[in-house]
């Protein structure tokens, strides 16, 4: 179909079907644009989400970092505290150590001080008298059947020595109790060992060696 004037200029013609596919044309690339209007948002959207997302994650590892900073810090003032308190008593018992030896060693140096002359003489060969370490080291490794250290010995020989000492004692009460004078005899130390163990200080072991004549 074709468009004429009354004059003789010829007038644009546009067909039907050419109309119809600009339109057409026009609409698509509206809808294009459309599209990527859409796209550009929801890229913009999503780009605004990840980045919140990624602003709370660090957000939250920031505070998790923050409550483990401060979890460390406390814990490491209550263990300085306990190291703080530790030492504290620790230097408390030395000093009650230190005070309740000298406290020991007055009172020896005043008991000394008072001592006749007999009472000093056996108070100095108490103190020089000892068991021979290699005799009781052998007798332990008798019994045991295994090596002894030489602080082991020590302590034992020590021990030996003050249980020496109370059979001794409780041999002299039994001699003054029965009226005797002199030197401590064996009967005297046979009944020191049973009133010690009466006493339990002695253990009372079902041995061939406490039921033999000379212990009953």
């Amino acid at each position: 179909m074709e468009a004429k004037g009354e004059s003789s200029e010829p007038i644009l013609t546009i067909k039907l079907p050419e109309v119809s596919k600009m339109a057409k044309h026009s609409k698509l690339e509206d809808m294009e644009d459309t599209n990527d209007d859409t796209s550009d948002v929801h890229n913009d959207s999503n780009e605004d989400n990840s980045v919140c997302s990624e602003d709370k994650m660090d957000s939250s590892m920031n505070s998790s970092q923050t409550s483990k900073d401060t979890l460390n810090k406390s814990k490491n003032e209550t263990k300085e505290g306990n190291k703080e308190q530790e030492r504290e008593d620790m230097l408390k018992a030395d000093q009650l150590k230190q005070k309740a030896e000298e406290e020991e060693r007055e009172k020896m140096q005043v008991l000394v001080s008072n001592f006749s002359e007999e009472q000093l003489n056996r108070y100095e060969m108490f103190r020089r008298s000892a068991f021979p370490k290699a005799a009781i080291k052998r007798l332990m490794q008798s019994i045991t059947g295994c090596s002894v250290s030489q602080n082991v010995v020590i302590a034992v020989s020590g021990i030996a020595k003050v249980f020496v000492g109370e059979v001794v004692e409780e041999g002299l009460d039994v001699m003054e109790q029965n009226g005797e004078t002199g030197p401590l005899q064996p009967k005297h130390m046979r009944e020191a060992v049973r009133r010690l163990r009466r006493k339990g200080i002695i253990p009372n072991r079902r041995s061939s060696l406490y039921k033999s004549p000379q212990f009953l």
